[in-house]
């Protein structure tokens, strides 16, 4: 008889912003459903009215999608397994207990909580990850005697606690694999005696290690990069941010750093993913970024950096594709975060750009700065519009600099900062020649007048 199909599941609550530990568990998820041929499955454990919000759950979804996480069934999507919301379960869970009651294995405690009676065995689990872990919950938990109490399944408010609802839940939509934060772990046991009470085989769990903050402690929503939404606003490329992820805690074996999603899946094998917990490198994760940036597509650059110029405020809807190609191309090597493109563009598509006071105080206000800019654009002036490139245009810096016995970098200086408003960007030549004749002529003889 064939193993049934891998159907694996996140089950995050929408409580806040989403986690890189919530979304490191997703991916290992996905991975693993894309790796076997299964099915990943978003299930919202929003059972917690006081602390849920409909803008959590879209949280969720917008960084799922934004790694590149697409759902087989869940929200949005459907399936035969639904609702996917616990809020909208509670009738399966009124049956589940039923079946319980009936069997005589919960009872009512002193404050009207139903609680599971817990069979006090000797639990042996096989983890994919952790190995074999053994707990003997017929033993006392401290020097006094005491035993664990008996798990509470649901409130006297009649609200469910997350140990059933979770385990009914895999029941129900049929969860072959449970890969989950290793801080489960000490659940699992609980995990598995409901189970069996409930007459189900538990499924395969594989818990994997911690994500570790800068002082060696388990990473919290107060340290730096912590949520997804962090990497978005930033400007971080979302394939970079998933393979970072994909680091924290598993590993191709030969030391490379810097791997496709394609590559990934076909790799991914749950005991490859490491026992000891995962260091979070916040420096390593930019620079692996940068090196996404540096090597993408400029198709890929330019579909990533369009929303990020709109959001500024940048008036890139009337320019040409090709013309954005040309402006991007010319910073795509000094760009790290795509939060900084606009900074770097906004003079291409507007005059009303933003001067540097630093660098307009020592350049444009140098001494004969006004007159070099005059100079220069008299000499440009005579380039035809046809000839107007990089090549030439630098033919012609030389030039000049040449008859006035100066170095080039005389002229170089004032010009960028004329043109840009800034003293740092991409190659002058190919910055002039791209802003165009008109364009540059005027604006070297505005900032001559201003010099």
């Amino acid at each position: 008889m064939s193993p049934s199909p891998v159907r694996v599941r996140f089950a995050p609550s929408p409580t806040g912003f989403l986690h890189v530990g919530g979304a490191r568990t997703a991916l290992f998820n996905w991975l693993y459903a894309r790796h076997t041929g299964g099915k990943f499955i978003l299930r919202i454990e929003d059972t917690d009215k006081a602390r849920n919000t409909v803008e959590a759950v879209q949280v969720i979804y917008d960084g799922l999608k934004w790694l590149g996480l697409d759902w087989d069934e869940g929200p949005g999507i459907g399936g035969d397994c639904g609702p996917y919301f616990q809020s909208e379960r509670d009738a399966v869970y009124v049956n589940y207990l039923a079946k319980l009651e009936a069997a005589g294995k919960v009872y009512l405690d002193e404050k009207g909580a139903t609680r599971f009676k817990a069979p006090r065995q000797l639990i042996v689990m096989e983890d994919l990850v952790c190995g074999r872990v053994e707990v003997d919950r017929s033993k006392p938990i401290n020097p006094l005697g005491d035993l664990e109490p008996d798990p509470t399944i649901r409130r006297p408010d009649g609200s469910w606690i997350f140990h059933f609802v979770n385990v009914v839940d895999d029941i129900e939509m049929g969860i072959t694999h449970v890969i989950r934060g290793e801080d489960h772990l000490s659940n699992t046991p609980k995990h598995i005696e409901l189970c069996q009470a409930l007459g189900a085989t538990p499924p395969k769990y594989a818990h994997i290690p911690l994500i570790l903050n800068r002082s060696g402690g388990k990473m919290s929503k107060r340290d730096q990069g912590a949520s997804v939404q962090q990497y978005i606003d930033e400007g971080y490329a979302p394939e970079a941010v998933a393979n970072y992820l994909c680091l924290l805690g598993w590993s191709p074996k030969d030391n490379r750093e810097k791997l496709d999603m394609g590559e990934v899946i076909s790799l991914f094998e749950l005991d490859k993913i490491n026992r000891r917990n995962a260091a979070f490198d916040t420096d390593k994760c930019f620079w692996l970024n940068g090196q996404y940036v540096h090597e993408m597509s400029l198709e890929r650059f330019r579909a990533l950096c369009m929303p990020v110029m709109e959001r500024a405020g940048l008036p890139i809807g009337g320019f040409t594709n090709d013309y954005l190609d040309h402006v991007l191309a010319s910073v795509k090597e000094k760009v790290k975060l795509l939060k900084d493109v606009p900074a770097w563009t906004a003079y291409f598509f507007t005059d009303d750009f933003p001067f540097d006071e630093e660098a307009v105080a020592k350049t444009l206000r140098a001494a004969g700065a006004g007159e070099r800019l005059r100079q220069l654009a008299a000499h440009l002036e005579n380039i035809a519009p046809e000839s107007w490139d990089a090549a030439t245009l630098e033919g012609a810096f030389k030039t000049l600099a040449a008859d006035a016995g100066v170095k080039t970098a005389v002229f170089i200086h004032p010009a960028r900062v004329a043109a840009s408003g800034r003293s740092v960007g991409p190659s002058l030549y190919h910055m002039l020649s791209i802003l165009g004749k008109e364009k540059v002529l005027v604006r070297l003889r505005a900032a001559a007048e201003k010099a």
